[in-house]
């Protein structure tokens, strides 16, 4: 296997579950596994997530709802976001669930599934204030009565979702009570599905009947007390003692004040490092000593240097992003550091990483890297 690895501890994705179920009231949760899973992998991560006992899973494009197919998993997959009228056929051919936010989708939905001689199970999406997509809310009525007449359709829920639940406590109130007309519409009977993880988190108990958490189960969420669930792993390639004055990587951004051991890893911003952290970032090295080690000179594609408290060998293991909330070497701290989201360095983690999945310590599946 490749010296560079993302080692995801499942036991930590099922905390995550765990307690974002039970701040809603233990409600059903529907895993949200689009974008690889957020980096970390979306077949082995949702087969564990439906090995513990999730409604199901959602993704954001009809090809990733294809690669879990093809993969053997037949868990309901909702398929998020606006549907194009002319992805209907494909969706319906994997088996996945449409969201629905058009009328023009939703005939070419329904005149594809009467083709079939099927009745296909789809969600409505309803725009709650985020004006990004979704019916109207005053399109409710008559949503639901062409629903009465569409006979290849079958209503399975009903959702939107939350624009700022993490800052903004009244437009978060005010989708609330748009999402509430819409419930009053069409009555009990459809999945009701509001919150995200920032729902979960700061709006609970508003479970309704689904939760849909993307980013919590994943824990790169701090004080919250969910756990990130992936660390970043590499051995080094070439290690080397330097004399005073050298320059270092692409541009010589950081030059030797005296002797000094570097470490070469094979960790770049091709596998979603990124190029800002160049001497701004650190990586641990495990052992007795564990040893913070900054990365000096400029991250290439494929490589890092890194500067040691003293020599090694090459089957030393560093940490290059650590499964917490570190400051300078952590997914989260990554993100801070280049004034994004946590949300981007994760999935940025590029598919040519091997990834390994551990639970109880042991190792239960890998992936290559691609």
């Amino acid at each position: 296997m490749r010296p560079a690895w993302l080692e995801v501890n499942l036991d930590s994705l099922a905390h995550n579950l765990q307690r974002l179920r039970a701040r809603a009231g233990q409600v059903p949760a529907i895993g949200v596994v689009k974008a690889n899973a957020y980096g970390h992998g979306a077949v082995e991560i949702g087969r564990e997530l439906v090995r513990l006992g999730v409604w199901g899973l959602a993704v954001a494009t009809v090809e990733e709802g294809r690669a879990l197919r093809q993969a053997g998993l037949t868990a309901r997959v909702l398929l998020l976001g606006s549907l194009h009228p002319e992805q209907a056929e494909a969706a319906l051919s994997w088996g996945l669930i449409p969201s629905l936010s058009t009328l023009e989708a939703a005939e070419a939905v329904e005149a594809r599934a009467r083709a079939l001689g099927i009745r296909a199970e789809v969600h409505l999406e309803f725009d709650t204030g985020m004006g990004r997509t979704g019916f109207p809310v005053a399109e409710a009525p008559l949503l639901k009565e062409r629903l009465g007449r569409w006979e290849g359709l079958e209503l399975g829920g009903v959702y939107s979702h939350f624009a700022d639940a993490e800052e903004n406590p009244s437009w978060t109130a005010e989708q609330v009570m748009r999402f509430a007309e819409v419930q009053e519409v069409f009555g009990p009977g459809p999945l009701y599905h509001l919150c995200n993880t920032a729902g979960v988190l700061n709006v609970s108990p508003l479970g309704l009947g689904a939760i849909r958490p993307g980013i919590g189960l994943y824990g790169l969420w701090p004080d919250s007390g969910l756990k990130p669930i992936a660390r970043l792993l590499a051995k080094p390639t070439l290690v080397k003692r330097l004399p005073p004055g050298q320059r270092i990587g692409y541009g010589g951004l950081y030059t030797t004040q005296g002797e000094e051991w570097i470490a070469t890893l094979p960790i770049g911003y091709a596998d979603g490092m990124p190029r800002l952290l160049y001497n701004r970032a650190t990586v641990r090295q495990l052992g007795p000593d564990g040893a913070e080690c900054p990365v000096v000179g400029r991250i290439s594609m494929d490589q890092i240097t890194v500067r040691l408290p003293g020599p090694t060998d090459l089957k030393a293991l560093f940490e290059v992003a650590s499964a917490d909330f570190h400051p300078s070497g952590s997914l989260w701290g990554w993100a801070q550091l280049t004034g994004t989201v946590s949300y981007e360095p994760a999935v940025r983690l590029a598919a040519r990483l091997p990834r390994v999945y551990l639970r109880g310590g042991v190792e239960v599946g890998r992936m290559e890297g691609v």
